[in-house]
């Protein structure tokens, strides 16, 4: 498997940055985390940092290929979830702190997510977006309800509150999966905090994202980004991933070339029939000579 990564985090308007982002690879599979710890809440760049620390963990502990990907992205976020709570405790004063956090594996070709909170992922294919995430907050849900439009969705004034995150909640948190999805050649995942999709919407993202260079691309979008959101721009953060070609095993490329060949091959056709209508006669055959 072949591609490409792009990343960028800014501060933008803030005083700290308190989103942070890992790229995990080895042995072909690749999992990527950003997180966008919580604002209203002292140390939100220690519950961002404690997600991308115990991925890093499990990451590295894991066999691959991993066998059950969404179980071992729900164990991811409530690990940290629990890592978090730890981490808070142990402050000196104690502290509550949380993240929002978006997870992505991606092995063989093949891809999964999971989210918390309002960090998103992004399929484009063409520049055109497949798919995104939905958020876990106050105003998606009232959207999805039908209560406010599109239109009211972005730039309306609890946007920002979320109604799932790591660190807070006495419970485990609720973990949103994806199901597997085969990627093809030239297709971008995105992942991202609210600080660039928020003030930037999807036709832009996508449009300037298969333009350029992936770095070059999220560096413009960055930019456009807290220029819009000036002078209050938030942290802006945000991690792709480019599959430029899938490498088959030899046994694997040269079994597909076989099969290609046979159902192209007139005359090899003509010969698996005539086999194959032999061995679904031959008992008759065989009856009517005894």
């Amino acid at each position: 498997m072949q591609y490409l990564i792009g990343k960028t985090s800014r501060l933008g308007n803030r005083e700290t940055n308190q989103d942070r982002l890992a790229v995990l690879e080895h042995e072909g599979t690749v999992l990527l985390i950003v997180a966008d710890g919580l604002g209203g809440k002292k140390g939100g760049e220690l519950a961002a940092q404690a997600l991308v620390d115990t991925a890093n963990t499990l990451f590295t502990a894991s066999t691959l290929p991993i066998q059950d990907v969404n179980q071992f992205l729900t164990q991811i976020m409530v690990t940290a979830h629990h890592n978090i709570k730890d981490i808070g405790a142990a402050q000196s004063p104690p502290l509550t702190p949380g993240t929002t956090g978006v997870l992505c594996l991606i092995q063989e070709g093949v891809a999964w997510w999971a989210h918390v909170g309002d960090s998103r992922l992004y399929l484009f294919r063409d520049g055109l977006p497949l798919y995104r995430t939905q958020d876990h907050s106050y105003v998606e849900q009232l959207y999805q309800d039908g209560q406010i439009s599109l239109d009211n969705l972005q730039g309306h004034p609890m946007r920002n509150y979320v109604t799932r995150c790591l660190g807070l909640t006495v419970n485990d948190p609720e973990v949103t999966l994806s199901n597997e999805v085969h990627m093809k050649t030239g297709d971008i995942l995105l992942l991202c905090t609210d600080g660039l999709w928020d003030p930037v919407d999807d036709a832009q993202i996508g449009m300037l994202i298969v333009n350029g260079r992936l770095k070059d691309a999220l560096n413009t979008l960055a930019e456009r980004a807290e220029q819009v959101s000036y002078p209050a721009s938030d942290n802006i953060t945000a991690l792709a991933f480019q599959l430029m070609s899938l490498r088959l095993s030899s046994k694997t490329a040269e079994a597909e070339k076989n099969a290609a060949h046979k159902s192209t091959d007139p005359l090899d056709s003509a010969i698996g029939e005539i086999e194959r209508a032999i061995k679904q006669y031959e008992g008759e055959m065989d009856d009517g000579n005894t």
